[in-house]
């Protein structure tokens, strides 16, 4: 585990996913990470790559070949290392090799950098195609956030406060986790989402229309919360466990697959090209108060 600090915030990561673990305020005594109870969900804040969401039986096809990969992809599961650390920073990477171009072929460098600037986390994405051949890719963040932050109060007392006003419907899931051909009606011209664990009873709650770079988590009953700042991510989920006590809001960019793919990885939804020896650069942010 490693731990970066300052006059406000403790946070604690793991070499393993390059997964934040908690986020505590020292000026407010609030963890407002989840706690990891397998008996729900056993993790708190994995790195979607190179795919976000499931991919039709799991299977995708790259020039004539088939491949596996699991939901979510690989790099939540792998150890990362430490390649740069200041006061207020540390950056983590994870390396193509013959495990992941098994499943994944394509070389890569991806990087993930936390920085800490007063009471927000910065979380940095970069992914350098190393390799002498086009790649394609899909990356996104799942925190989870406790609700309720506070001993007395409930979850129902919580809700989602979107920077604009939204008219969005939403992308149902298949059982299997793809995306349904046609969306439902969801948010009606609102900016105010009341939160109660039915709304996750039948999965995450998936956006591709949100006009909002921003979404919080707040209490009328108290002035503490969460805001999760975003740009260039043109998918959103929101989701929890079923009768859980934290919901992740979630960045993507990138998205399952559709029920109706034909599984060609280069034409996935979401799916991002890059030339040989570029980057790709994604940054997301988390402010409590």
């Amino acid at each position: 585990m490693y731990e970066l600090s300052n006059d406000q915030l403790s946070i604690v990561i793991s070499s393993k996913g390059a997964e934040l673990q908690s986020i505590y305020g020292k000026q407010t005594g609030i963890e407002y990470m989840w706690s990891g109870n397998p008996v729900f969900w056993g993790k708190k804040s994995p790195v979607l790559f190179p795919i976000v969401g499931g991919l039709k039986n799991n299977r995708y096809k790259y020039q004539g070949k088939e491949y596996s990969l699991s939901r979510h992809g690989f790099a939540r599961d792998r150890s990362f290392t430490i390649s740069k650390q200041t006061d207020d920073s540390v950056s983590f990477s994870l390396r193509s090799d013959e495990e992941t171009r098994a499943v994944y072929p394509f070389d890569f460098i991806f990087s993930i950098n936390y920085q800490l600037i007063g009471n927000k986390l910065k979380v940095s994405y970069q992914i350098e195609n190393t390799g002498e051949e086009d790649m394609y890719c899909s990356v996104g963040a799942h925190p989870a956030f406790a609700v309720p932050l506070m001993p007395d109060t409930l979850f129902e007392d919580h809700y989602l406060q979107f920077e604009q006003v939204e008219s969005a419907p939403i992308w149902p899931l298949s059982d299997e986790g793809l995306l349904l051909s046609e969306p439902i009606d969801f948010l009606q011209t609102q900016d105010k989402l009341p939160l109660r664990k039915s709304l996750f009873y039948g999965d995450a709650l998936v956006f591709k229309s949100l006009r909002s770079n921003s979404i919080s988590i707040l209490c009328d009953k108290h002035p503490h919360g969460i805001k999760v700042s975003y740009e260039n991510f043109p998918f959103m989920g929101i989701w929890s466990a079923k009768d859980a006590d934290f919901v992740c809001i979630e960045p993507w960019c990138g998205i399952a697959d559709a029920a109706n793919t034909n599984s060609e990885f280069t034409t996935k939804e979401g799916i991002h090209h890059l030339l040989p020896k570029t980057m790709m650069n994604r940054s997301w942010a988390i402010e409590v108060c």
